[in-house]
């Protein structure tokens, strides 16, 4: 079997699909990239085998069909210092070997039996089938993804959880100090269902979506998801368990809002953080009409720091504590130019939305408080 295609283009598609890739297998055939020629198209598969994604390339020539393994650091390292210009593989799939010959040169090695490569079972019909937009998908997940835990006893807690009601589809990570809930109104359904996206293959989306105006596909049931994206397939296995109610810890009826300049509040907590304990990274807000006081100490090293920015605030006077790094990470994931903080209590969580909503979206963050010791 002979085929020809890019050289640039075989090595983008496999540096992403490198990515699946475990460093620790259990089967060594997952070592190996799985190439299936068919109608003169190149489908090549990467798998740890609890997530499996597959893209296609079109082949300028190809003069036969066929399957075969190929070691993912050979492949990899073989094409990626090559410069773009038709790659000619020759591929005996009875003795296994490979002869790859470029501009200059050619290179050989030995492949390995497509059929012990373990193949995904598809989900079956009666799947739950949701339809979203590439960019939107791509943007919700970068918003979401930082604010996931990293817990071995509440794993439902370690993905982002996909949520669709016939008001909205709601996109939600928490690791229990801070939260991120994004409501898409245009998706929505009259049957609820739910499932919960492993960090995996979240990062591996992340890395793949185009913003084209093209849509993803995610057709999912209890256990496995498939997602169908442009120039390619993921299949994962899904987070089983009951993802806590996230609604009821968003505290309602907050009467002390602050509008504030996002980049400005950025830029002065991370000025007064380094001064705060390492341990607590605690940063105290106090504010007052029209000003908010950052301030922070480490007692044990004699390190203070404090800042005041103008802001637009209504409410009763009050002083505050948040973690500095998680407000950080939130300010860090919004987009908006200026940024509302609303306030009940500095004993309850704070919210903090973008002053301007994306279309036919709420996005909300919550940050739970730090006790201060006055």
């Amino acid at each position: 079997m002979r085929f020809t295609l890019s050289s640039t283009a075989l090595s983008s598609r496999l540096q992403t699909l490198s990515r699946v890739i475990s460093s620790k297998n259990a089967l060594p055939i997952l070592d190996c990239f799985l190439f299936e020629v068919r109608n003169n198209q190149l489908s090549i598969t990467a798998s740890d085998s609890e997530n499996v994604m597959q893209t296609t390339l079109p082949l300028d020539e190809c003069d036969g069909n066929g399957s075969f393994a190929v070691p993912n650091r050979t492949i990899l390292d073989a094409v990626k210092e090559l410069a773009e210009q038709p790659l000619v593989f020759d591929v005996d799939t009875n003795n296994l070997t490979i002869k790859v010959v470029y501009q200059n040169g050619l290179y050989n090695f030995t492949a390995q039996n497509a059929a012990e490569y373990p193949r995904f079972q598809p989900i079956p019909d009666g799947a739950t089938v949701v339809t979203i937009g590439s960019s939107v998908l791509n943007d919700n997940i970068n918003r979401s993804i930082f604010a996931t835990a990293q817990d071995e006893l509440r794993p439902v807690m370690n993905g982002i959880y996909f949520d669709l009601t016939a008001e909205s589809l709601a996109i939600v990570a928490s690791d229990g100090h801070k939260l991120v809930r994004n409501k898409n109104f245009t998706i929505k359904s009259d049957a609820p269902a739910s499932f919960i996206l492993p960090k995996k293959p979240a990062q591996l989306l992340k890395s793949v979506l185009a913003r084209d105006g093209s849509d993803v596909v995610i057709k999912f049931d209890d256990r496995n998801a498939e997602i169908h994206f442009a120039g390619g397939t993921l299949s994962c296995r899904l987070i089983e368990g009951r993802y806590p109610n996230y609604n009821s810890v968003i505290p309602q009826g907050n009467p002390n809002q602050v509008t504030i300049d996002r980049r400005a509040l950025l830029g002065a907590l991370r000025r007064v953080l380094p001064f705060a304990s390492e341990s607590s990274q605690l940063i105290r807000f106090h504010l007052e009409i029209g000003k908010l006081e950052l301030s922070s100490e480490d007692i044990d090293f004699a390190t203070s720091a404090k800042e005041s920015i103008t802001c637009d605030y209504t409410g009763q006077p009050m002083s505050i504590g948040f973690k500095g790094s998680s407000l950080t990470e939130i300010l860090t994931n919004l987009e908006s130019e200026e940024v509302i903080i609303q306030l009940a209590d500095p004993s309850r969580a704070g919210i903090v939305l973008p002053s301007v909503q994306p279309e036919n979206e709420d996005v909300l963050m919550l940050i739970m408080p730090m006790l201060l010791n006055d």
